[in-house]
């Protein structure tokens, strides 16, 4: 037997390199880069068993423009020198220019490639790009704190590959916009996007009768929730709407964006999930891999401003699921890494949850039109439901 026979395969991957967090917008900008580098700093920490660290894939322009226009690509290039252009959204308030603005928004494709390709050769089963789920970036534009949509790029590289059917669900408190007009007219793709309602938050779209285009209706699939919504009602809205069509749809790979801005403390949402919640969230993602998906499973950060509190705890904590660990919620976080975090002049949170109760009540227990959510869902449900022989109220 060959040596490498007796070397156990890794139950996942993550995609890793240390010019990652060189996507930064500068001070004061929302979208840290350190929340990156705290990450990666805690799932060293954790010392997690059956994981491996793969490495970022180099990106051409031909890659970019599996999604972008070209000239679009060619502004972001120029950006780099300094050239702005608020026509293709570049160097605004959103999204500034700096030096290294094309090179390290390639740099965040190639992580979400590489956690793509990996699945896809069965080099792993699960594979996680935190750094990735830029998922509001347009064809022909920057949006968003977003530059290139990795996410996008990924799953056009897996219809390139051979996969017949992709399955992308969006868990961030803002509507992933940039994904679903990417493939607003594709059916072999079906977006899912659970969100705060448009009426409160960016980009203002997302609505429950935003169900895709001629050929493609029923594949682009959104639940606007209301602000304040809690985490109980979060995981029963996931739970309402995608795995039924999840069953129904059979993707050959589930794609996932864990944007950790619906935390309470996020200063840029109102959404009320807590990271316990968050992290059940994960778990069904895996789940649903399992039971739908052959087990592929592609997994993304995206946004999350609460950059040290909330961040690393939860993209640790989905790394950590990937690799087929439910993490103690309720256990001390590494010592040496709060130690370092602490070093940093920087408040290191204690515990990996914040000991938030989890309570799912299926929508098949029934449900209560007067309550906000049961109608978001219930909204949801019957204008796509029925494009997939699904019925709305069951």
């Amino acid at each position: 037997m060959p040596a490498s026979d007796l070397v156990p395969r890794p139950a996942a991957a993550f995609a890793w390199a240390n010019d990652l967090p060189q996507y930064d917008f500068g001070p004061g900008h929302p979208m840290a880069p350190i929340r990156l580098e705290l990450t990666r700093e805690l799932i060293r920490a954790l010392r997690l068993p059956g994981l491996t660290e793969i490495d970022v894939d180099s990106v051409t322009e031909a890659d970019l423009e599996l999604v972008h226009d070209a000239a679009f690509v060619a502004a972001v290039q120029a950006g780099a020198v300094g050239i702005r252009s608020e026509e293709f959204g570049l160097g605004t308030d959103d999204n500034p220019l700096f030096p290294e603005i094309h090179a390290a928004a390639s740099r965040i494709v190639g992580s979400t490639l590489a956690a793509a390709r990996a699945v896809w050769t069965s080099q792993v089963s699960h594979a996680v790009s935190f750094a990735g789920g830029m998922h509001h970036a347009m064809p022909a534009k920057a949006s968003g704190f977003c530059v290139y949509n990795d996410v996008g790029v990924a799953i056009r590289w897996l219809l390139d590959q051979g996969a017949q059917r992709v399955a992308y669900v969006d868990l961030d408190a803002h509507h992933g916009d940039g994904v679903e007009r990417i493939f607003w007219d594709d059916p072999r793709v079906m977006t899912i996007s659970v969100h705060e309602s448009g009426l409160t938050l960016f980009p203002g779209t997302g609505f429950a009768y935003e169900t895709g285009g001629p050929g493609a209706e029923g594949t682009a699939v959104n639940v606007a929730l209301p602000a304040q919504t809690g985490g109980d009602a979060w995981l029963r809205a996931i739970d309402a709407v995608v795995p039924p069509l999840l069953a129904e749809f059979a993707p050959d790979v589930l794609v996932s964006q864990h944007g950790a801005d619906s935390h309470p403390s996020d200063p840029l949402t109102n959404l009320r999930v807590s990271v316990d919640h968050q992290l059940a969230g994960a778990r069904m993602m895996r789940e649903l891999a399992s039971e739908h998906a052959s087990g592929r499973w592609v997994a993304t950060g995206g946004g999350g401003y609460t950059v040290v509190e909330v961040v690393p705890r939860v993209w640790a904590g989905l790394v950590a699921i990937s690799a087929g660990i439910d993490p103690d919620l309720s256990q001390r976080l590494p010592l040496r890494w709060r130690l370092d975090v602490g070093d940093r002049g920087l408040p290191a949170p204690l515990l990996w949850g914040d000991g938030d109760g989890v309570t799912l009540r299926p929508f098949s227990a029934g449900y209560d039109p007067a309550d906000d959510v049961d109608r978001a869902i219930l909204a949801t449900r019957h204008a796509v439901f029925p494009h997939h022989g699904l019925d709305p109220a069951w």
